[in-house]
């Protein structure tokens, strides 16, 4: 083992600036809502750009993890080539897969057939998808960028190139309007301000300059479509997790109110525990030993507890504070959901420990173990499918989603750590849980 020399100073100072970034991207999508709010037939534009948006990244689910694959896999120029191969080849399929929905009748089948969604929401929709089919090149290329440069451990450098993004979007919106109108106006912001952040993150990306030439083995490019493609398809299942629970709900006696309890909890979630799972790529370039490793779980158990304690000051003491003046959500629903969020509060910890695990295997070169475990959750949430619509527990629906969703990610913990037990020790001994 070599001496290690991490601390928690370090990796805050890598880690925090990753939060900051998913914090910024969450409010530019906030000030595209405000913008269309502001327009005269809003409920059409703010309907049609959400659709679009769930489409967009549920079909786009795959190229979240090109960071995490530049991280592990760029050695050199041969294994760089390799890479941008791979996230060409996923921008490709993106690319088409929203072109069909946006331009052939595959778009009514899945917009209102499957969706449900009214036919006016759904032709907005279709015009958002119209400009948003450009961007899997731009998103895709902004992490291949985005992973030099946090192995480059310059994270700072990616939530400038945010920050930016966030500020050229006024400036796209009130050119937008000259020329778009309605959701495509938000389409039309949302790539404008993407492909500026690319452009950015490209120009910091290439000041990093990394030594492409550290003498270390560079896989070939059929190894990197292996090692690559089962985190693509793990985080599309990831999307169907919510998806499932949602279909879950829906069908039990509170059902709306459930739908939009869960929406407020999940997207209170996302802001304040969405950004550990950038612990998976803190794991794949901040550790070198055992000692780094032990450290990083540190933090986790440190950044969750404190981020499980504001969950529990929001389901409590602070709950019209943060939940009724600040978002606005009212009296009953904040009644309705506060003891189902107040058990969130352990959420933040498995979703940590369960990106550090899959830290872990990506840097073991075991990626397939990554796709089985959500393979598991998926299961686990279609089995339970139809006993709980058949059934009617006479409990809150809201009780019953987060149960779901807490159980499911506990799931995938116990497996990647009992699949990661099962390693032989010399490969078990950097990473010891």
């Amino acid at each position: 083992m070599t001496e290690s020399k991490l601390s928690l100073k370090e990796i805050a100072l890598f880690f925090f600036p990753l939060l900051l970034n998913v914090q910024l991207m969450s409010i530019s999508h906030t000030i595209i809502n405000g913008a269309l709010a502001r327009l005269e037939d809003y409920v059409t534009a703010l309907a049609g750009i959400s659709v679009a948006m769930v489409i967009h990244l549920f079909v786009a689910s795959p190229s979240y993890q090109n960071h995490t694959v530049t991280i592990a896999m760029v050695k050199g120029h041969k294994s760089m080539r390799s890479v941008l191969i791979f996230v060409g080849l996923v921008a490709s399929y993106v690319a088409v897969m929203l072109s069909l929905i946006a331009f052939s009748p595959l778009g009514d089948l899945v917009l209102i057939r499957l969706l449900g969604t009214p036919p006016e929401v759904a032709q907005a929709a279709r015009e958002a998808l119209y400009i948003l089919a450009l961007l899997p090149f731009f998103t895709g290329f902004r992490g291949f960028c985005q992973g030099l440069i946090i192995q480059a451990r310059r994270t700072s450098l990616v939530s400038i190139a945010t920050g930016v993004r966030v500020g050229a979007l006024f400036g796209y919106l009130a050119i937008g309007a000259h020329w778009f109108a309605g959701a495509q106006l938000g389409a039309f912001a949302l790539v404008s301000c993407v492909i500026t952040e690319t452009f950015v993150i490209a120009f910091f990306a290439w000041k990093v300059h990394l030594p492409m030439e550290r003498g270390e083995e560079e896989k070939t490019t059929g190894e990197i479509l292996r090692y690559s493609f089962p985190l693509a398809y793990s985080s599309c299942l990831q999307q169907t997790i919510p998806l499932l629970i949602s279909s879950i709900i829906g069908r039990l006696p509170d059902g709306p109110l459930a739908l939009a309890a869960f929406g407020v909890i999940r997207g209170f979630l996302f802001l304040l525990a969405g950004p550990m799972r950038n612990l998976q790529q803190a794991y794949l370039a901040l550790v070198k030993s055992a000692d780094d490793y032990f450290m990083l779980v540190r933090f986790n158990i440190l950044t969750a507890t404190g981020m499980g304690v504001l969950v529990l000051l929001t389901a409590g003491p602070l709950n019209e504070l943060i939940l009724g003046q600040m978002l606005g959500v009212e009296p009953e629903l904040r009644h309705y959901l506060r003891w189902s969020l107040a058990a969130t509060a352990i959420f933040p910890l498995f979703y940590g420990g369960c990106n550090l695990l899959r830290g872990w295997f990506s840097g073991a070169l075991q990626t397939g173990k990554l796709g089985h475990s959500t393979f598991l959750k998926s299961g686990f949430l279609l089995l339970v499918w139809l006993p709980l619509v058949k059934l009617q527990p006479p409990v809150p629906g809201i009780a019953i989603a987060i149960a779901l969703l807490l159980c499911a990610e506990i799931i995938e913990a116990l497996y990647l750590r009992y699949q990661r037990q099962r390693q032989p020790e010399n490969l078990r001994q950097l990473a010891p849980l």
